[in-house]
C-alpha cells in the first residue's frame, strides 16, 4: 500500500509540473561550462535547467558509507574515512595517523543568532585556508560530504583525478567563489547520483523518508598553512580561525567540540569521524 501511493503521488506530481505554464522571465543560475556536452552521466556535468529539484537525502554518520562515497566518486584509495569512539587517551591511541580532517556530526541546540561572536565565522577568512564553500537549503542535507569536501580540498596530500566526478567538480569551480562553488554542487547530476545511491545505505534509508528526523549537522575540521585550527561549517558566514592546537588536528578538535558542549551549542549525541591515510 505504501509503494501505491507513493507511486499515486509521483504521478499527481509530474502531472502538475507538467500543467504548470513555464515563465520565460525566470533564469537558471549558469554554471561556465567547456565540455560541450549534454552527457549526464559524465564526472563535472552541470544542469541549469529550472525545474530540476533533485533533494539531497541526509548521510548516516558511518565510516564504512563516506569511505565507499568518496572512493566512488574519485578520492584515491591511499586515503580514508576512520572513526573516534571516545575522547580518552586510550581510545586515542587506536586512530590512525596521520590525522588529515576531522568531520563532526552533532545536534545543534542554539539559533545561529546566539553563536558567540568569534564562531559566526568571516568572509575575512576565505583567504586563510585552501578552499571554502557555502550551504544552501537546497544542500541542507548535504552537509556531511561537503565537510568532506572541505578536508580533502584543505589536504594538500590528495590529487585528484580529474576525469572523476570529485575531480572534476574540483577542477571546474577551483577558481570559484564559496557561493559560486555551493550553486555548483547543487547542479551536478553525477554528484547527486553518486550522493543519492550511497545516502540509501545503512540505518540512512530509515530517515530520507521523514525529513523531520534529520536533527544532526557535520562540520569539519582543518589546519591551514599557518598551523591554524580552522572550523569549516558552510552555513556560517566564512571559515572560523580557532588557533594554535600544537599542529594536533584531532586533539584541538576533540577540545573545541569539549567547548561546545560546555557552553550547551550542541547535545551529547555526536559523533567523530578522521580523514587520514589509509592503512596499509
Amino acid at each position: 500500500m505504501i509503494i501505491n501511493v507513493a507511486y499515486a503521488i509521483a504521478i499527481i506530481t509530474t502531472l502538475l509540473r507538467n500543467m504548470s505554464a513555464p515563465n520565460n522571465n525566470d533564469k537558471a543560475a549558469i554554471i561556465p561550462t567547456d565540455e560541450g556536452s549534454n552527457d549526464s552521466t559524465k564526472p563535472g556535468f552541470y544542469s541549469t535547467k529550472q525545474g530540476d529539484d533533485f533533494r539531497w537525502p541526509p548521510l548516516e554518520s558511518n565510516p564504512d558509507v563516506f569511505a565507499q562515497y568518496l572512493h566512488s566518486i574519485g578520492l584515491p584509495t591511499t586515503f580514508s574515512i576512520g572513526e573516534v569512539f571516545g575522547f580518552d587517551e586510550d581510545l586515542l591511541a587506536f586512530i590512525p595517523q596521520p590525522v588529515l580532517g576531522i568531520i563532526v556530526c552533532y545536534e545543534r541546540l542554539i539559533p545561529k543568532s546566539q553563536y558567540r561572536e568569534q564562531d559566526k565565522g568571516s568572509p575575512d577568512n576565505y583567504d586563510k585556508v585552501a578552499w571554502y564553500m557555502h550551504q544552501s537549503g537546497t544542500l541542507d542535507n548535504a552537509c556531511g560530504i561537503i565537510a568532506c569536501i572541505h578536508a580533502i580540498m584543505n589536504c594538500p596530500l590528495v590529487a585528484l583525478d580529474p576525469s572523476t566526478t570529485l575531480g572534476a567538480y574540483k577542477q571546474r569551480v577551483e577558481t570559484f567563489t564559496p557561493t559560486e562553488r555551493k550553486t555548483a554542487l547543487e547542479q551536478d547530476t553525477a554528484f547527486q547520483k553518486a550522493h543519492k545511491k550511497h545516502a540509501a545505505r545503512g540505518q540512512t534509508a530509515a530517515v530520507n523518508s521523514d525529513q523531520s528526523k534529520v536533527k544532526h549537522h557535520f562540520i569539519a575540521y582543518v589546519l591551514n598553512n599557518e598551523g591554524d585550527l580552522v572550523e569549516l561549517d558552510g552555513t556560517k558566514a566564512g571559515p572560523v580561525i580557532i588557533g594554535k592546537c600544537d599542529g594536533d588536528l584531532l586533539r584541538g578538535s576533540i577540545k573545541e567540540v569539549k567547548g561546545k558542549l560546555e557552553r550547551g551549542e550542541i547535545s551529547e549525541s555526536l559523533s567523530m569521524m578522521t580523514f587520514n591515510l589509509a592503512n596499509e
